[in-house]
């Protein structure tokens, strides 16, 4: 399959499938068109300027008023390359890499950031072949664009830098003689366009929402499994409380829980408590929060992949180059970290959840073993819970508050959006964990109640038990519980 390349909106859905079913992109011929455009208007407006412009005759960042001899312009972008290619820590992960190359592809196609089509072409060629650049998470403040890591996404479009190519990380120059490709030399402005944009930021958080809508799914799923095993109640999830307070996510939620525990005889049987605790009773309210939240990110996220994001902006038929702002990643920032927040709050009802099924109450044994003392049972995952909760909360610091002058103070207020992104992903992670954990519990815990009762859930939950029960057994005895949380993940995953 086939995805071109063109001024039609990218969604969240469109990314997932383009990554899912390995499609192959290419550069349509209006956004060949656009880019030609540009690149035309820029090589003609270069032979009679007249003025100093941003990037392209000048120097950058605080150098803004240093002027370039016209024959050094492509060594100036060169050097910009080079130069900010100042990366570190932990490579980003090759899913992300590719929403980069495609991301930075898209917003280039526009025709307003002077680019040769051969360059866009190139990082199509990257993506479709699989030819990953080496990118390193940390490196960028998130506001001049994801300066050093997109410097390491260009640094192969030039011969330079390492990719991931089969399997093993090589110099990219030998992966091009091999595939025939020549080095490009970089044109005017060519270097400033690749390096300002936010692709790093906003493929971090495509990447997260495709996952954040995953695991908020499994949370409903997980979490109905766990009332029935806590023997819950089934009134908190009615409509009418709901219709009085109408948040689509919350009504969302407790609606979904009606289909899933659809049938149950657990669910119908009598209720000795009158309440339950609110990690159960408020299901509607904080999982329908965190879906409203994900609604939002996502519509912020899906504008800006939709847009050029680099400076200066180019306009050819209004005969105008413009240095502005796009490339400041706050827009993106202060919902990524919202995103966060909402996420960690998911981990943080699932570990109470946890905890409930664990405590001996409502019928069920403590820690969930049938000798507790000679066995400790489940009582360490929840400790494993717990952490990763505890952690959550400290990453949930937002990112988004703090800023560092940089470039001799001519930018004086960054995003930090990309700390932002990075943190993003390490909750989602965290989130997935707890999730499989609270899976776990109430497996084993719906395994007592089926024994206890000699009743069964819904067909839904009934489904999901047996599913899982297929590749994490009930613990008669205490034993090594490290690979089966592993499987729990993967089952979620």
């Amino acid at each position: 399959m086939t995805h071109i390349i063109s001024k039609a909106n990218l969604s969240l859905e469109r990314l997932k499938e383009i990554l899912k079913n390995h499609e192959r992109l290419e550069l349509g011929a209006e956004a060949k068109a656009a880019i030609g455009k540009c690149r035309n208007y820029l090589d003609s407006k270069m032979e009679d300027i007249s003025r100093p412009v941003y990037g392209i005759t000048t120097g950058f960042g605080s150098l803004y008023n240093v002027t370039i001899p016209s024959d050094q312009l492509s060594q100036l972008q060169y050097n910009l390359v080079v130069s900010h290619a100042c990366g570190t820590g932990p490579t980003v992960r090759p899913d992300i890499v590719r929403l980069m190359l495609l991301l930075k592809a898209q917003s280039l196609s526009y025709g307003h950031s002077g680019a040769q089509v051969i360059t866009v072409q190139r990082l199509l060629d990257m993506f479709n072949n699989d030819i990953l650049p080496v990118v390193y998470e940390q490196g960028s403040l998130g506001a001049s664009g994801d300066l050093a890591p997109l410097a390491h996404l260009s640094l192969p479009l030039i011969g330079l830098g390492e990719v991931l190519y089969k399997g093993k990380v090589r110099p990219s120059r030998e992966v091009w003689e091999e595939m025939g490709w020549e080095p490009i030399t970089l044109q005017s402005k060519e270097g400033l366009a690749l390096l300002n944009g936010t692709q790093f930021m906003s493929a971090h958080a495509i990447w997260s929402l495709i996952q954040c809508h995953r695991l908020s799914e499994w949370a409903d799923k997980i979490g109905a499994m766990s009332l029935e095993a806590y023997d819950g109640r089934i009134e908190p999830f009615l409509p009418l409380t709901h219709l009085l307070r109408p948040h689509k996510g919350q009504i969302d939620t407790a609606a979904r829980f009606i289909r899933l525990l659809e049938g149950s005889q657990l669910m119908s049987r009598y209720k000795e408590h009158v309440q339950d605790p609110y990690s159960f009773r408020c299901i509607p309210q904080v999982h329908g929060a965190v879906k409203d939240n994900i609604r939002y990110v996502e519509s912020v996220i899906e504008n800006e992949i939709n847009s050029a994001t680099d400076n200066p902006n180019i306009f050819p038929d209004e005969d105008m180059i413009i240095s502005a702002g796009n490339f400041h990643g706050e827009p993106i920032a202060i919902p990524m970290d919202t995103l966060a927040i909402a996420m960690s709050e998911l981990a943080n009802i699932s570990e109470r959840r946890i905890y409930r099924l664990i405590s001996g109450q409502r019928g069920l044994p403590k820690f969930l073993v049938a000798n507790p003392g000679l066995n400790s049972g489940f009582m360490i995952p929840q400790y494993t819970a717990a952490s990763i909760v505890s952690q959550n909360k400290g990453l949930c610091s937002p990112a988004s508050v703090d800023s560092i002058p940089s470039s001799q103070g001519q930018e004086d207020h960054v995003s930090m959006g990309s700390n932002a992104a990075t943190k993003l992903v390490r909750v989602v992670e965290n989130c997935e964990r707890v999730l499989a954990i609270e899976l776990f519990n109430a497996a084993q815990a719906l395994d007592f109640r089926h024994r206890e009762s000699g009743q069964k859930s819904s067909e839904a939950i009934e489904s999901i038990f047996e599913d899982y029960r297929k590749v994490v057994p009930f613990i008669d005895n205490d034993q090594y519980m490290h690979p089966l949380i592993m499987k729990s993940v993967e089952f979620i995953r």
